[in-house]
């Protein structure tokens, strides 16, 4: 018995100690910034998920800076709750198509910028994007800057072709791009939308002397936590209202946004006071100016369903509407 109780401790020990080295060595291992998906199919739209596993030294990461490669064009990252979010714009060293419309600009740069995220935790930033133009075997490099307050890591060391990444203290995050069959279509997100026809996408629904209509939201991507809603109110009385809240049973949580564009720099912020409807103004909520920002979807929205959506007005009060869920590229 007592042989049994010492193999039991040591074997204890072993089996702690061989534990702990492999942790150690899986943290280690994944110290980095990285790609949680680090491969992508050719022609394809994705959603390009960066891992951040800490800070810097300890200290809370403020900014996250993400260079977009070419090749992966059409970019739209995804918003961050507590996070002001910027995206750069600038040219493309080749031409892409975009459903028949020949494209060469779009962002080459995107910041999360003012957030707050502890040593203690982890989390992701999602940029959409699709990759085209990209020899399969080849990877794309997304170098990374992490800013801790005045302490800044540099996720920037790409290996020269055929050259070997493990060794790099700094490596930028990869995705290797393997060969894939054109399926004919993209998904893109509500910033370059088609809106032709949208007026008739909802029914019209009134709340005093305000009228809400032409109400859709656009398809999602597989896993896609994050949505876009919009709609047009016009105020038919003489006097201001004011749009402040929004609540939706698909959604944990539904803000209102408004993008900016100054400067070849786009800036999407939250309206915590949410949408002044002047007396007798039409106010939009449309793709690339004020939208509803759905967060933290339960079900990917789809074509053909559709998205209850509570409004609060300042003194209309609530109304219920009913966005339609339109396709990936508005129609």
């Amino acid at each position: 018995m007592k042989a049994i109780k010492k193999f039991g401790k040591t074997f204890g020990k072993s089996f702690g100690l061989a534990a702990l080295l492999s942790v150690t060595a899986f943290v280690s291992a994944e110290a980095h910034v990285t790609f949680l998906d680090r491969e992508s199919t050719q022609e394809s739209t994705i959603l390009a998920t960066l891992q951040v596993p800490h800070g810097c030294d300890g200290k809370a990461t403020t900014e996250v800076r993400v260079k977009l490669p070419e090749g992966f064009v059409f970019a739209k990252p995804q918003p961050k709750a507590g996070w002001e979010l910027e995206v750069i714009k600038g040219d493309y060293q080749k031409t892409y198509d975009n459903h028949g419309d020949k494209v060469k600009t779009g962002a080459i740069e995107v910041r999360w910028k003012d957030g707050n995220l502890s040593d203690d935790f982890y989390d992701t930033f999602v940029i959409q994007g699709k990759v085209s133009g990209v020899e399969a075997g080849s990877s794309l490099a997304f170098p990374v800057t992490q800013m801790c307050g005045d302490t800044v890591a540099a996720w920037d060391q790409v290996a020269k072709e055929g050259g070997d990444a493990h060794g790099m203290k700094s490596p930028a995050p990869l995705l290797k791009v393997v060969a894939g069959e054109d399926h004919g279509h993209d998904h893109d997100d509500m910033a370059d939308m088609d809106m032709s026809g949208m007026a008739g996408a909802g029914d019209t629904v009134k709340a005093g002397d305000l009228e809400i209509s032409g109400g859709f939201a656009k398809a999602m991507l597989p896993g896609q936590p994050v949505g876009g809603g919009f709609f047009t109110v016009k105020n038919n009385s003489q006097a201001d209202d004011r749009l402040v809240s929004v609540s939706s049973p698909a959604a944990g949580e539904v803000q209102i946004h408004e993008m900016v564009t100054k400067d070849n720099v786009m800036r999407m912020r939250q309206l915590k006071d949410g949408i002044a409807i002047a007396a007798g103004e039409t106010v939009k909520l449309e793709p690339g100016n004020l939208h509803l920002m759905f967060q933290k979807v339960k079900t990917p929205f789809k074509q053909g369903d559709t998205v209850p959506v509570t409004l609060t007005f300042e003194k209309a009060g609530k109304v219920d509407l009913v966005l339609q869920v339109l396709s990936v590229q508005g129609k």
